[in-house]
């Protein structure tokens, strides 16, 4: 059986008897039994640059013979290539990744001459292992893992477990997306198609906004059938970062995660999930990212709506417009589904009665505020206003009673007989059908009535108020036991329900189905006039803007994509992590949890156009919530996550086995939505960034750095008056939490060149409120490799007593693995290997030789380290 991809390369220089700190370990899926045998060479590296040596002996064994020796260590004797003679000896030592026994420290303590650590793991993992358990397994593939061995401050001995991992959201989360996409922009044309009989001007704006939907509807489709085809590791190398069908995934997404043993105590892990920056470089940088771009277009929609003859409205209106229509979509089918339940409730007890009654009249409370919108009311005029035959009243033979063309504070007078406002409704009134037009369409001869749209979505509430009084006579009735007084606010139930009906001739609960079947039908009208309003509005939008919008939609919705892959990885990792602490758990259904971007981009050249996009991509992650649901079986496909939603709000349901899901909080088990709040942070840390402080501009670093402080900062507020400070994680470093957000925000507000306090210190506030940690950089390579590896053993020397004198050489263990592997012209590039070719994928080794090679990056490797020093001592 083909063992290579476990092969294992060890180096250690300036000495001739050598302690190796990186050891050896089977990863979980590896078949190894006690029959399987174990090579080891050795090498005498006469040139570390050119990668020269010569082979110097070999030896062989059983993982049998490791297993029998109850010291735990195996001494060998090295052979030459022909057998002939004995060269030296290496000694093995076994340890197992865990909980250290107190024998196990004394033996590790005094054997300071072991040459070689072989660490080997459970073949199996049980179903909450944080590292190996069908749950993990599941979403994260591909597991590549590195152990060493590190001395203390009391000369004592821990173990280093990392472990990187691929993740199977890569692809599926943008694969997703793009369904939804195509499915939510195919229903947007399907609206449009509804609104109606319009204006010959209005009408071609349609047709020119629906070649446009179905134009990224088939690049979409395109885009789609690609992903579908695709093979391989489950995540995207820089080299591939311009490949068009490959923009909505992003680049190199990892988890990493580095688990700790040290003497007495329980393990610990600290996780991480790197990924390159969300941004469209399919589309390029030459004109700025999506932050520059969006100010552009929108300071030009205005020109643009002039030209077309449209209203133009601010982002805000039209994100009020979507959200109306999102909530309408939802309370709606909630409030005719209550509707029938209240109808088989009156056969039950009081009780039910009451609880189906209360549930009805808070969502029609809901339902009913929402409409109460101005926006709502100018829309429908506008709506009429583009029927065809429209006569404004500055045209009609009434002089004396003037016109307003715009009833609402936002929007601009435009046209005067093609276009006064933007939306409107076409749901008719009962009378006044004189023109042979649609049942559904406003009377065209007829001047529209701007008070009207109050009357109607009032009669929702008296409805409901009709409601409520049959009901509270019904129960009067049964207490009584006498007959019902019929309901005398009937006659203001909306002109489907007859006022003249004989109320006397139907009993109480006869008339209970009345009222309800009115409200029914009020809620579906109120509501169909409010959908096509906001439809119009939309429309209005979409035919003002430019070819610009299309393109600016796109790589919206491009770099959402990416971030909402990483977003989703980084929930997962961090609920799997915390399915056992209560803390964490109370702290989700709470206040939901904080995931914070550390960004190493620079501010200067087309880094600015990629920190611009990832700034509105994790901004736009606002949008997103996730649910916890119990999976249909345990199998892997059943276990991963879905999404659901439109482009103004998504939910990510994460399935959990049956028993997993019986563990959790009854919140979470009765699918509350959990938030996730998402900052940002960036400090460039390249030779570009040196430039561009010198004599470019970082005020958009500046802004972005204050912005999400503030954010961060109200989440700290909220977690404090919500959970008690025993639900979060502890740490040997007492520092508060208050003290350290005290200390950002000095920070964020300094004047310095490249501050990387300002990253330290976000990273360890989100550590310590059970936040979910990225890093990122252009493709998640050298920079975040750098700020990965000196992160991991600072929490080595700050948390587990590291020895101050192994944290260089720990820094160079971790930097180093690919340098050892004895292959750097083909493996210097981390994405360059691949499983399928037993090779590594993508790992962030940072090998200290290169840094050697490339001046630019030994200089900000040397100011990185020394700006972190220089803030600890």
């Amino acid at each position: 059986m083909d063992l290579s991809s476990c092969c294992w390369r060890l180096r250690c220089s300036g000495t001739r008897d050598p302690v190796f700190l990186t050891g050896g370990s089977f990863p979980p899926d590896c078949p190894v039994c006690s029959e399987t045998r174990i090579k080891l060479s050795v090498y005498g590296v006469n040139d570390g640059h050119q990668q020269t040596s010569n082979f110097l002996g070999s030896s062989s064994f059983s993982v049998a013979d490791l297993l029998q020796f109850k010291d735990q260590q195996l001494s060998l004797s090295l052979r030459t290539a022909d057998d002939s003679a004995t060269v030296g000896t290496v000694v093995l030592s076994r340890l197992k990744m865990g909980e250290i026994e107190d024998g196990e420290v004394d033996h590790i303590t005094a054997d300071m001459h072991q040459k070689c650590t072989l660490v080997y793991e459970s073949s199996h993992g049980t179903i909450n292992d944080k590292d190996n358990g069908p749950i993990m397994n599941s979403v994260f593939k591909n597991a590549v893992c590195k152990v060493y061995r590190f001395q203390t401050v009391d000369s004592k001995w821990m173990l280093v477990r990392e472990q990187m991992a691929e993740c199977t959201l890569s692809f599926s989360v943008p694969k997703q997306l793009i369904a939804l996409y195509i499915q939510e922009d195919t229903c947007r044309i399907q609206e449009l198609k509804d609104l109606g009989e319009l204006s010959p001007h209005w009408d071609n704006l349609r047709k020119d906004v629906i070649s446009r939907y179905d134009q990224i509807i088939k690049e979409y489709q395109d885009t789609l059938t690609e992903l579908e085809k695709h093979t391989g590791p489950s995540f995207k190398p820089s080299c591939s970062k311009g490949q068009k069908y490959l923009e909505f995934v992003p680049i190199n997404l990892h988890t990493q995660r580095m688990r700790v043993t040290c003497p007495r105590k329980t393990d610990s892990f600290y996780d991480v999930v790197t990924v390159g920056a969300p941004a469209s470089h399919s589309q390029g940088f030459k004109s700025g990212g999506l932050q520059k771009l969006l100010s552009k277009y929108e300071s030009e929609k205005k020109s643009h709506s002039t030209a077309y003859q449209c209203i133009y409205y601010p982002p805000d209106q039209t994100a009020r417009a979507r959200e109306i229509l999102s909530v309408v979509s939802q309370l709606q089918p909630l409030i005719s589904a209550l509707a029938d339940q209240l109808l088989q409730a009156q056969h039950c007890s009081t009780e039910a009665l009451r609880d189906v009654l209360k549930s009805l009249e808070e969502k029609t409370d809901q339902f009913v505020h929402a409409l109460k919108d101005e926006l709502v009311k100018s829309a429908l005029l506008a709506l009429h206003a583009a029927r065809p035959g429209y006569v404004s009243k500055s045209q009609s033979s009434t002089p004396s009673s003037p016109h307003k063309a715009d009833s609402h504070p936002g929007v601009t007078e435009e046209s005067h007989t093609v276009c006064n406002n933007v939306n409107g409704s076409q749901t008719p009134q009962k009378e006044g059908k004189a023109t042979p037009v649609r049942s559904d369409s406003i009377p065209h001869h007829k001047e529209y009535d701007e008070e009207e749209w109050d009357r109607v979505w009032a009669s929702v509430a008296k409805s409901l108020n009709c409601v409520i009084a049959t009901v509270d006579k019904l129960q009067e009735q049964d207490n009584n036991n006498q007959e019902s007084v019929p309901c005398n606010t009937l006659a203001d139930v909306i002109t489907s329900h007859s006022p003249d009906r004989p109320l006397t001739a139907v009993d109480g609960r006869d008339q209970l189905g009345v009222v309800v079947q009115s409200l029914k039908e009020c809620v579906s009208a109120v509501a169909e006039r409010a959908r096509r309003s906001v439809i119009f509005v939309l429309l209005q939008e979409a035919a003002g803007s430019s070819a610009q919008g299309l393109q600016l939609q796109q790589r919206r919705d491009t770099v959402f994509s990416q971030a909402l892959a990483a977003l989703a990885c980084g929930f997962v990792m961090r609920l799997y992590a915390g399915l056992e602490d209560k803390g964490f758990l109370r702290q989700l259904h709470a206040v939901g949890l904080v995931a914070q971007f550390e960004s190493l981009l620079s501010t200067y050249s087309e880094e600015i156009g990629m920190l611009e996009d990832m700034e509105v991509g994790i901004s736009d992650l606002h949008r997103v919530t996730f649910r916890i649901t119990e999976a249909a079986s345990e199998e892997a496909v059943s276990l991963q996550p879905t999404i659901s939603g439109r482009r103004d709000r998504y939910t990510v349901e994460v399935p959990l086995p049956h028993h997993a899901f019986q563990t959790l909080p009854d919140e979470l088990r009765e699918g509350k939505p959990l938030r996730v709040l998402p900052v940002l942070f960036n400090v460039g840390i390249n030779e570009q960034q040196t430039i561009a402080e010198r004599f470019g501009d970082i005020s958009l670093q500046e802004r972005i750095n204050q912005k999400n402080f503030e954010i961060l900062e109200g989440y700290y507020k909220s977690l404090t008056n919500t959970v008690p400070s025993e639900c979060l994680p502890c740490f040997q470093t007492q520092t508060d939490i208050k003290e350290l957000l005290d200390t950002l925000g000095q920070n964020v507000v300094t004047k310095k060149r490249k501050n990387v306090e300002i990253l330290w210190l976000a990273g360890m506030i989100c550590r310590r409120m059970n936040g979910i940690r990225f890093t990122s950089c252009k493709s998640a390579k050298d920079r975040t490799s750098m700020s990965v590896t000196l992160e991991q053993c600072s929490l080595l020397r700050d948390e587990h007593q590291l020895n101050k004198d192994y944290f260089v050489r720990a820094l160079d263990c971790m930097r180093s693995g690919l340098l050892a592997q004895g292959e750097v012209a083909q493996w210097d590039d981390p994405e360059a290997g691949s499983i399928a070719i037993n090779k590594p994928a993508s790992r962030h080794f940072y090998p200290i030789a290169l840094l050697l090679v490339s001046s630019h990056l030994l200089v900000d490797w040397l100011l990185y380290v020394y700006g972190y020093l220089m803030f600890y001592h």
